[in-house]
């Protein structure tokens, strides 16, 4: 073979933009500036489960089984041990395959020898849900090839390998295409993607099911941890900021500083030149500051925070000039969002918005305190006084009475009159992590555990292995699992349901601003609390409610924090704390 020319090389390496970290011996002396390295790995899963084929399957399909075993990535002569699906004119061989639990990546194919040689054609199918691998793309449960290509017809090689597919998926349906054909397969794995970190923090407690629920927080976040913090990895699979509010919350209870933070950030920032708003919307500019202000008091990055001041302090003037005569927000030159379930509640905005630019004015204080620029800060600190003179009503709406209440607008027990009513009925999965901490505020622990229970719970009892962009319980009559086809007369909890962006099978079951109760449960049952920039004192203070117990770890710049609580037969907490050299603990009553 000849030896590529050194020009050769360099249009190669030029168009190279994910690489090695260590690029082999032949690029030694090339200055490879451009050259990208992924933080992502790869993993290859066989199925668990074939969860169904098409009717006459055994004249069509031989062997089906094989695929559920372990391969080797590897096609070769051997001719043996072959799942052989065969189409004719009496019908077509299709397989539904289950890979156990929500992905993302996409489907390794091993052929064997195939008639004469020629590629042999197949639809491939991706689903979160069962369902949504049966479907096809249809105005009639919305599903779609948005943002990630889920379904597709691609040719695969005579006796090769083919991957395919970059989306968040758990099924798969593998179809042929031909009206006469035969496939000889190997193997069909998943590539998982993902980012192969340790889990550091840790929660643990008398009830398995929130133990349950804090871990699925903690996986969808990962899972959305790939080149930059993604809202979704079937959809949108974009750096949404106000997604990341409760992301970044999550990423800093469980896996503590990872550099997707500050690079999603930072590129919100550079796609965003002032006066515009990140998103187009102008709650997410806030919700950026409000994540430098948390992510700053987890991690005490003074350099990164000094990085952020020639975008913040514009930014901050920018919010500070828009509040009117009456000292009332008029944030009206961007899009007012709260979440999609208040979107249709314009009242609910107003009073949602003006609590955000409390919240977000007092966060600028500290931050601008901590940048030496006091000046700023007073400013920030004056416009807050200004905003607490002008209360707009929650209108009977969650979301606002959330944020009303941490804002301190609202009296923290009459906002949680409002959230406690009809329990978790009008939650909301981005929104839920708030209306979770408002209550914490108004002292009303148990009833937020029982609504991590009862609304994120039944996500889990439906089969889901992560938590979803959206959840009503009024879908939960004669709903069936996304891990089985809908039986006769029950409804597709998947494809019958959703709203706004995200109607039938377009909707997100892997949502990263679902993972709320996971930062929740860390904070306010096992009581951890940031004090001090970088986690350099810690208040303790758990809430366990109906539990008698709760431990578990907490990672901080220093190193892991330990706790154990548990109630004692007097119904005192007995709190134990174990924390590296250089970090403060004080304990509640203490």
């Amino acid at each position: 073979m000849d030896k590529p020319s050194t020009s050769l090389l360099l249009v190669f390496l030029f168009l190279l933009k994910n690489s090695y970290a260590q690029l082999p011996p032949v690029f030694a002396g090339t200055h490879l500036k451009d050259v990208q390295t992924e933080e992502t790995v790869r993993r290859y899963l066989s199925p668990v489960k074939i969860l169904w084929e098409t009717p006459d399957a055994s004249t069509h399909i031989i062997n089906a089984e094989k695929l559920l075993k372990p391969g080797d990535g590897q096609a070769d002569l051997s001719g043996k041990d072959l799942c052989v699906m065969h189409n004719d004119a009496k019908g077509k061989a299709g397989i539904l395959l289950d890979f156990g639990r929500e992905l993302q990546g996409g489907l390794q194919l091993i052929t064997d020898q195939s008639a004469g040689g020629k590629p042999v054609r197949v639809r491939i199918r991706f689903g979160e849900s069962a369902s949504e691998a049966m479907s096809n793309i249809d105005t009639i449960h919305d599903a779609t090839n948005d943002h990630a290509m889920r379904d597709f017809v691609i040719s695969l090689p005579w006796l090769g390998k083919l991957e395919v597919g970059n989306t968040g998926f758990r099924f798969v349906r593998i179809d042929l295409v031909d009206s006469t054909a035969e496939l000889k397969l190997k193997e069909a794995r998943a590539i998982f993607v993902f980012r192969d970190i340790p889990y550091l923090g840790s929660f643990k407690c008398s009830d398995t099911l929130l133990n349950k629920i804090w871990l699925t927080g903690a996986y969808t976040v990962q899972l959305n941890m790939q080149d930059y913090l993604w809202d979704g990895i079937k959809r949108d699979r974009l750096v949404w900021v106000g997604d990341m509010h409760p992301e970044t919350s999550t990423i800093a209870a469980v896996f503590g500083y990872n550099d997707v933070v500050p690079k999603s950030l930072d590129l919100a920032k550079s796609i965003t030149p002032l006066p515009q708003y990140m998103n187009g919307m102008v709650s997410y500019s806030m919700w950026w500051i409000l994540i430098q202000h948390d992510w700053y008091m987890h991690t005490g990055d003074k350099k990164y925070l000094d990085e952020q001041k020639a975008y913040l302090i514009p930014l901050l003037n920018q919010l500070i000039s828009k509040i009117d005569n009456n000292n009332s927000e008029n944030l009206n030159d961007g899009t007012r969002f709260l979440d999609w379930p208040s979107s249709t509640n314009p009242k609910a905005i107003h009073a949602g918005l003006q609590a955000m630019l409390v919240l977000t004015l007092r966060a600028g204080a500290e931050l601008c305190d901590d940048l030496n620029d006091h000046t700023m800060a007073l400013k920030c600190k004056a416009a807050v006084e200004r905003l607490k003179k002008n209360v707009p009503d929650a209108n009977n709406s969650k979301q606002a009475a959330a944020l009303l209440s941490l804002s301190g607008l609202m009296p923290a027990n009459k906002a949680d009159s409002i959230l406690s009513l009809d329990g978790v009925h009008n939650y909301s999965t981005f929104f839920g992590y708030y209306m979770l901490k408002a209550k914490a505020r108004a002292g009303d622990y148990q009833r937020a555990i029982d609504a991590i229970r009862n609304y994120w719970g039944p996500m889990l009892s439906l089969g889901a292995t992560t938590f979803w962009e959206d959840f009503n319980i009024d879908w939960l009559p004669n709903a069936s699992r996304i891990d089985e086809l809908v039986p006769a007369g029950k409804k597709d909890i998947h494809g019958d349901y959703g709203a706004f962006c995200y109607k039938g099978f377009r909707h997100s079951l892997c949502h990263g601003w679902a993972s709320g109760p996971t930062p929740w449960l860390t904070q306010y049952v096992l009581g951890v609390n940031i004090i001090a920039p970088g986690c350099k004192v810690l208040k303790i203070e758990p809430h366990l409610g109906d539990l008698t117990y709760a431990e578990g770890n907490y990672p901080t710049p220093l190193g892991i924090v330990s706790i154990k609580v548990k109630k004692q037969p007097n119904g005192k907490t007995s709190i134990i704390v174990r924390a590296p050299k250089g970090i403060t603990i004080i304990k509640a009553g203490s």
